[in-house]
């Protein structure tokens, strides 16, 4: 989990600062302290080009962009991120609501028990984002490149197909094509039912077909690619069409 802070006050930043890094929260090894910010455009900058998870944003910053518009922007960037307000003046949580940005808690600045409900905040900002997490690799397939594993969003691919190189399979999604070895047979058990098996050496995304010509029993992908679906499966492939939309038929 990657922790962003924004506090105008010096004194603060290094209270938060501490209190996180000597927390039991850190004894997990996903989550850091990515940004300590003293005003908004350091936020605003860092967020052009990297995710952050959880932000601890002080609502009265001295700057012409206070915590609430941060966070607004913050939300409309990245509906999942987990928003906790930091005050000194309990009135204004009111304002919260104005903005809508559905903050996970508000924290007062100057309640003794300060650093515990800091701490108890963040826990339950972590559960949040483990769970998020366990979601997103659900809805995705992991393969292996090298020495790497690559977690690619169901949405993001095309299809599956058998190589020219025996034993191989390739994958076609929005940002290329990867090679590794494996069979359409295993694969087809990790994913779900977007997917339809339409022919021996092909896998196909239902929701990335362009277009379909019945003649050929040929499958044009929305990227260009080629697919091919069979004469033994085709009437379930037509009834798995039936609930998808914006595919042209030849």
């Amino acid at each position: 989990m990657k922790i962003v802070i924004c506090e105008d006050d010096a004194q603060q930043r290094k209270f938060l600062q501490s209190t996180i890094v000597h927390s039991s929260l850190f004894q997990y090894e996903n989550v850091e302290i990515a940004l300590i910010a003293s005003n908004p455009s350091e936020v605003l900058a860092y967020i052009q080009e990297h995710r952050a998870d959880c932000f601890l944003l002080d609502i009265e910053l001295q700057h012409e962009i206070n915590g609430l518009e941060l966070a607004n922007t913050i939300r409309s960037k990245d509906p999942f991120a987990t928003i906790v307000f930091i005050t000194t003046y309990v009135e204004k949580l009111r304002l919260t609501f104005t903005y809508k940005v559905a903050a996970l808690d508000f924290i007062v600045k100057n309640e003794p028990d300060l650093a515990e409900n800091l701490i108890d905040t963040l826990h339950v900002a972590y559960q949040k984002h483990q769970n998020i997490h366990a979601q997103q690799i659900e809805m995705t397939f992991q393969v292996k490149i090298g020495e790497h594993i690559k977690f690619i969003p169901f949405d993001d691919i095309y299809c599956f197909c058998t190589s020219p190189i025996a034993h191989k399979i390739e994958l076609k999604e929005k940002s290329g094509v990867y090679e590794f070895f494996s069979n359409l047979t295993d694969i087809e058990q990790q994913l779900d039912n977007r997917f339809f098996r339409c022919h021996r050496g092909y896998i196909v995304n239902l929701q990335h077909i362009h277009k379909i010509d019945s003649t050929y029993r040929k499958i044009t992908m929305k990227n260009g690619s080629i697919c091919h679906y069979s004469y033994g499966y085709k009437k379930a492939f037509m009834n798995a069409l039936t609930s998808t939309s914006e595919i042209i038929s030849k």
